[in-house]
């Protein structure tokens, strides 16, 4: 009597990919110098592989061209490929990705976060452990103060107390919200002039903001003002960080010598992976780094968190800002940044969204 032996199959999995968009409201109108909106526009992705599921997200942006229809139409171009790629190494597995996403950062973004998610929770580990950081030493976050009324302004500072506020500005009395401002608190403040400024109006204006406790200045300068940047640069009395100057890994090496500092946001420059190669040339070339956020659910603000140890500044209240959050990760007391317990990027969903 012969038998058949049957050889043992090892079960595999596929990668599937899920997205749904949501409207994420906010509190306040929020005010900058090119923008301003009542509700945020964001799209979630997920990632689902070995039982598991792994989340991303990337809002809409005026000033950048990105809508979500255009996320949502490169995803599923390049379906087949983000669900056909191994996910055997988790940074093998965004590289892979990254040339189908050439030109829209938003949409990688989006992978990539929900990438690192999914990892950490197969893994049973948090990202920042992944990575072997120290979360001894971390960065207490802002509180954004968007453009307004004076007295909503005022207002907005007293009903939150907070350590560290972020101004916005690039209005025709800048100078005199702050210092009306100043008188409402103790708190640092960071002001942000999201591109409306002249060379010869930061210059004077930093002489009067370190007086009133400003710690840094923002963008000041239109994106492609290297010439007038180069003055500012030479005479600020306060650090200047960028933001809509530096995007990508590339534009790192060219703020060398005209800020002081980078804001890496991950939408930006798509993801975690690229940010963290940002981080570490920053830091190579001697400036100073922040990580800021674009009014993202706690999906993107949770990713945000696990880069923390690496920063010397962070701007991660966008989930602080809307009133209904989709999701919970770190948590927030007087600016410190509470850690989510929970694996991967420590988010996890609370609307049905499948």
């Amino acid at each position: 009597m012969s038998s058949i032996i049957t050889p043992f199959l090892k079960k595999t999995y596929q990668m599937k990919l899920y997205y749904k968009t949501f409207d994420l409201h906010l509190y306040d109108t929020f005010k900058i110098a090119h923008d301003q909106r009542n509700i945020q526009q964001t799209l979630i992705v997920g990632l689902e592989h070995q039982g598991k599921m792994g989340f991303g997200e990337a809002t809409a942006s005026k000033y950048y061209q990105r809508p979500v229809a255009s996320i949502i139409e490169i995803l599923e171009k390049n379906r087949h490929h983000i669900e056909k790629t191994p996910f055997e190494s988790l940074e093998l597995f965004i590289e892979d990705l990254q040339s189908f996403f050439q030109g829209n950062s938003f949409a990688l973004c989006t992978l990539d976060v929900a990438a690192h998610d999914l990892y950490g929770k197969i893994n049973g580990v948090p990202i920042h452990q992944y990575w072997d950081l120290d979360t001894s030493r971390m960065p207490l976050t802002n509180y954004t103060i968007g453009i307004d009324e004076l007295s909503k302004m005022e207002s907005k500072i007293k009903a939150f107390p907070w350590p560290v506020y972020k101004i916005k500005l690039g209005t025709d009395d800048d100078l005199s919200i702050v210092k009306a401002l100043r008188k409402t608190t103790d708190a640092v403040f960071r002001v942000d002039a999201n591109c409306a400024w002249t060379a010869a109006q930061t210059i004077e204006y930093a002489k009067s903001f370190k007086e009133l406790g400003v710690e840094f200045i923002e963008q000041p300068l239109a994106a492609g003002d290297w010439e007038g940047m180069a003055e500012v640069y030479k005479y600020s009395t306060l650090p200047i960080m960028a933001d809509e100057s530096c995007i990508e890994i590339t534009d790192v090496a060219l703020c060398k010598g005209y800020f002081h500092g980078v804001n890496i946001k991950l939408m930006k420059c798509g993801g975690l992976l690229v940010a963290r190669k940002m981080i570490a040339q920053a830091q190579s070339m001697g400036l100073m780094v922040m990580v800021g956020c674009m009014t993202e659910s706690s999906v993107g603000i949770s990713a945000i968190s696990q880069l923390l140890p690496m920063l010397d500044f962070v701007d991660m209240d966008g989930s602080l800002l809307i009133c209904n959050d989709i999701a919970s990760g770190p948590r927030f007391h007087n600016g410190e940044v509470i850690l989510s317990s929970e694996n991967g990027t420590g988010v996890v969903m609370h609307t049905p969204w499948m």
